[in-house]
């Protein structure tokens, strides 16, 4: 028995939150939702890496040009997601979705035949009527467990990313080697048509308690500081890992050891998966902004990396804060912003983490090139820490304003 940042694990209270997840697969709401999320995430996920592939190995395109089409269509997919959140909460889910998977049809039925300049216009359209499917798996994920078992649940819904992402890329390289780029690309994204439609059926629920949709909360009523302040944290734990992601390739050359980098990833990344699922174990939930400092504080041991090994040990446990900082982050979204503007909020949250991505590769990129890779995981390290003492301490005086003016008023 232990504490870790203040919260008691081991004992009674951590088989009761491993209980917990027991709970939380026996609803068949919850399950569903969950199961719905990898089902549609791995055709995602496997479709942005093959559009680079067939940039380059069909198209005969540049790696400049796959990276423009990538940057290009994750631009657009980040520009959609406070819009088609916000026609969440205001029309449902099937009336939002449903020109989702026309466009998406329509754009993905045509684009992988074209050329490089029309298959850009193509996927761009397509990214701007992206399926919002990581704001509504999250949304009914929130819907469909009370504040006690929402932790875990979005412990496991962090978890069901990781997986999908693992897969995704590989099967989508994989589908590549036995058939053209062409039909593999038809053939993964019109299965993530599919899996819109499949959701569209479905129909999960978006609210706890099905309101109606005139219910929509004005935006002035959770669009404050504090949620700011959510979605800059949630954009600079991204960017940390975005950022250390890149460094990872650049130690890895380094040390003359390239193939060991896929090794050195999978330990960074099962870090993750273990991590956020301990986190989803705790008996109460821990600040964002000081899982955001943690993560920073963790990182900079990986500066004084010596070889694969070390880095993989140290990458091990630096992963062990990724996976929790973005549950904290998304679970305390949950608690402050209403039912009824939660499809907006996520949109936003994920346009923050996509904003994110790029700084951190940027940001480290400039590092490395500075100081090699000591300086890469230096700089992620003290964006994470920088930021999220900043964050902390932000929110803790906006938090005291408030209770003042509160006082003022009761007087």
């Amino acid at each position: 028995m232990g504490l870790i940042g203040g919260v008691r694990v081991g004992g009674r209270g951590t088989l009761g939150r491993v209980r917990a997840y027991r709970e939380v697969l026996a609803d068949s709401a919850v399950r569903n939702v969950l199961l719905l999320g990898v089902m549609v995430r791995i055709p995602f996920f496997a479709g942005s890496v093959l559009l680079a592939l067939h940039v380059v190995q069909t198209l005969h395109g540049s790696y400049g040009q796959a990276g423009a089409l990538s940057s290009i269509v994750t631009l657009c997919v980040a520009a959609s997601g406070p819009w088609r959140g916000r026609m969440l909460d205001r029309f449902g889910l099937r009336r939002t979705i449903l020109p989702s998977i026309v466009v998406g049809a329509v754009c993905w039925s045509i684009a992988p035949f074209v050329g490089y300049g029309a298959l850009l216009v193509l996927a761009a359209i397509a990214g701007l009527f992206d399926i919002p499917i990581f704001t509504v798996v999250r949304q009914a994920v929130i819907a469909t467990t009370t504040e006690q078992s929402r932790q875990p649940a979005l412990a496991l819904e962090s978890v069901s990313v990781e997986m999908a992402f693992m897969v995704g890329p590989v099967l989508g390289v994989a589908a590549a080697t036995v058939w053209s780029t062409t039909l593999t690309l038809f053939g993964m994204q019109m299965a993530l048509v599919s899996a819109g439609a499949f959701v569209w059926v479905r129909n999960p629920p978006l609210r706890s308690d099905d309101k109606a949709e005139d219910a929509t909360v004005p935006r002035r009523e959770w669009f404050r500081v504090e949620f700011v302040a959510l979605c800059v944290g949630a954009c600079v734990a991204i960017a940390v890992l975005a950022g250390s992601e890149l460094t990872f390739v650049s130690a890895i050359r380094e040390f003359g050891a390239q193939r060991w980098l896929g090794v050195v990833m999978a330990v960074w990344g099962f870090g993750s998966l273990v991590g956020g699922l301990v986190y989803g174990a705790l008996h109460r939930s821990i600040s964002t902004y000081v899982l955001l400092a943690g993560l920073g504080a963790v990182t900079i041991p990986m500066c004084f990396a010596v070889g694969p090994v070390s880095l993989g040990v140290t990458g091990l446990v630096a992963g062990a804060l990724c996976a929790p900082t973005l549950v904290a982050s998304v679970d305390q979204l949950s608690r402050i912003v209403p039912e009824g503007g939660r499809g907006e909020a996520i949109g936003w949250h994920g346009a923050a983490m996509t904003l994110g991505n790029g700084i951190g590769s940027s940001l480290c990129g400039v590092a490395i090139d500075a100081g090699g890779f000591p300086a890469g995981f230096a700089a992620a390290a003290a964006l994470g820490l920088g930021l999220g003492i900043g964050l902390l301490l932000l929110v803790k005086v906006v938090r005291r304003v408030d209770r003042e003016e509160l006082r003022a008023g009761a007087r």
